[in-house]
């Protein structure tokens, strides 16, 4: 074989090889970084019963004497329906429109004040576990897919802090100084509250009232 012809043939040899190894290249590229799949925004959403706007300063006035004393963030009386819970914002919404949709307006009444184990759950009123309650917590769990929980137990947070259990205990007592007729209020719940939650900011700041539903039983 010609010296020539053996180049030629080599030259046409590497050249193929050469457009091959690139090839792969980018199919292995395209393969290793296909196009990322844009996955919906989420953020943690609580349902939230409110108490009659009547009687909203007057718990106000209680929470605000307790953080005087043992600090903690500031945050509206409520009563937890539905828990944290991670959902797209449009879901949420859904959600809560249809829980409430044909809902009607029901009693709650403070057994007593009380205290928790957790930073969320320091010092409350807690709320007599009533069928009425009980199954309208029940019935929108239900709608937001959550599983709630048979030991559920209903209370209007009063103070959300870290304290030792003694600070609890006179934190309960100042409590029942501060509103010495808080104990066997009755009063009803004719509203709901979709809040964004995040439990991870327990300075609140991040906390928002997103929307509010009346029950009218309609």
């Amino acid at each position: 074989m010609h010296l020539l012809q053996a180049s030629s043939i080599f030259h046409l040899c590497t050249t193929s090889l050469s457009l091959t190894f690139s090839a792969s290249l980018k199919t292995t590229k395209y393969m290793a970084n296909p196009n990322p799949i844009t996955q919906p925004k989420t953020e943690v959403y609580s349902v939230w019963a409110l108490p009659p706007e009547s009687l909203r300063p007057r718990l106000k006035s209680l929470m605000s004497g307790l953080r005087a004393e043992y600090d903690g963030p500031e945050f509206e009386p409520h009563i937890t329906v539905v828990g944290a819970i991670r959902l797209t914002p449009e879901s949420a919404l859904e959600m809560i429109r249809s829980a409430t949709s044909g809902l009607r307006p029901y009693k709650a009444k403070v057994a007593s004040v009380s205290r928790g184990t957790f930073f969320y759950q320091c010092v409350y009123l807690l709320i007599e576990p009533t069928k009425e309650v009980v199954e309208a917590s029940a019935h929108c769990c239900g709608h937001f897919g959550y599983q709630s929980s048979t030991s559920y137990m209903p209370h209007l947070s009063l103070l959300y802090q870290d304290l030792t259990d003694e600070e609890k205990d006179k934190a309960v007592k100042k409590a029942e100084e501060l509103d010495k007729e808080i104990g066997g209020l009755e009063f009803e719940i004719s509203e709901f509250a979709l809040y964004k939650t995040d439990t991870e900011d327990k300075s609140l700041k991040s906390w928002e009232k997103i929307e509010v539903c009346h029950l009218d039983g309609k």
